[in-house]
Parts: C-alpha cells; structure tokens; sequence
C-alpha cells in the first residue's frame, strides 16, 4: 500500500472509533446481523454492508420494517451480540500503539452500546480506555458530530487538537464535522472509501511520538 501523507502538527488527543478500527468483528457482526436480517425476510447480502459505522437502533429504524419496534430489536441484536465474541481480533499493531499513548490522550468513541464494546475490547486483547464514550452516552450518534465532541470533553481538550481515527464514511463525516482531523484506516475495507483524508491499512508501521508537554504525533516507523 502506498503510503498517504499524515497529519504532521500535534495533537492533544487521539480518538479512536471501535469496529473495523482497532478491531476487527466482522465475522460476528454478520452472522448475528445475517440471522436477523433472514429472520426479517430481508435480502442478507444487500442489507449486511449497510449495519457499519452506526448505532443499531438507527440501523433498524431506517428499515421502517411494519410491525418491528427498534428499540425492542436493537437490544435483541445487542444481546446475541454480547454471547458472539468468537472471531474477534485486533487490527495489526492497534495493540501495541495504544499501549505507547498516555492514558489521558486517547479514547474509544463507539456507535457500539456499552456492554457489547468492553465486551469485544476485551476479547480482542486491547487495552480498556479510561475514557469510552458510546452509543448511549449522546443523543444523536455518528454521521453527527456528538460522539468525538463528548470524547473530547470528557478527555478535557479542544475539539480542533484531536485526531480521530476511524474507518466509516459516517465517522469520518461525524469527526469534520466536530471539527477534528481524521486518518481512515482501510484493513476491512474491500472498496476505497471516497475521502481526502490521510489513509492507513493498519497501525503496523504507524508511531505515536509523544513531547514532554504531553503532545502527540504520529509518524511512519
């Protein structure tokens, strides 16, 4: 892969957003997702690329299915969820970086209920954050920019000095509009996604340089 520019001034903080960007679940998603979806009488190929990136109450509410109350399914879903750990794994090097980062510059912000994103930190192996912000922490969720504004402030720094990390459309659109610089990391991805913002695969060849102010770069190793 080639590699992109990165963003080259500091950072105050690093937010990081979950699936498909310091790990990966997949493989768990879809099969409770796909058991749903048939269950539903749904076209399971056409419907599993559309549940990333957003909440699964807002997934299941714009389905507009008759008869289905989202609220009552999304937790049906968070549920089967929660028991499906099997298959879940760290993006390469997410470990290792998120190690290197003090623990008050970075932070996990989730369009993943609670529960189910300790739930699959864990079973991925990667270090719990002191700051996780998710679905049910914010009215509006991801494309909004709510969720990296409350990490933001429960991290106490200026939205303008954080950088997110993510790999959806939607949480891309959620950091510009915070007004935060993004990286779009492209492991899971089978299609490029349509962006300008710098692009990594994984965190194998990515440093996290912090100053003694407590400032933070990232760089190519």
């Amino acid at each position: 892969m080639t590699r992109t520019p990165l963003p080259e001034r500091p950072f105050s903080a690093f937010l990081f957003d979950m699936d498909g960007t310091i790990l990966t679940s997949i493989k768990a998603a879809e099969r409770v997702w796909g058991q749903w979806a048939q269950s539903q009488g749904l076209d399971v190929e056409a419907f599993l690329p559309t549940i990333h990136g957003k909440r699964t109450e807002e997934t299941i509410r714009a389905l507009e299915l008759p008869g289905v109350d989202p609220v009552h399914e999304a937790a049906f879903i968070t549920r089967a969820e929660i028991e499906d750990v099997a298959g879940i794994e760290a993006i390469e090097g997410a470990g290792a970086f998120l190690a290197s980062l003090p623990r008050a510059r970075w932070a996990i912000v989730t369009s993943a209920p609670r529960l189910l994103a300790e739930a699959r930190i864990a079973a991925a192996g990667l270090p719990m954050p002191d700051v996780l912000v998710a679905a049910e922490d914010v009215e509006r969720g991801k494309p909004a920019p709510d969720p990296f504004l409350l990490g933001a402030r429960k991290l106490g720094v200026a939205p303008g000095d954080c950088l997110v990390f993510e790999d959806t459309l939607a949480g891309l659109q959620s950091a510009r509009a915070a007004g935060m610089a993004s990286i779009v990391v492209t492991t899971t991805h089978a299609h490029p996604l349509e962006t300008d913002v710098s692009a990594v695969l994984d965190y194998e060849d990515l440093r996290a340089v912090v100053a003694a102010d407590g400032m933070l770069n990232v760089t190519y190793r």
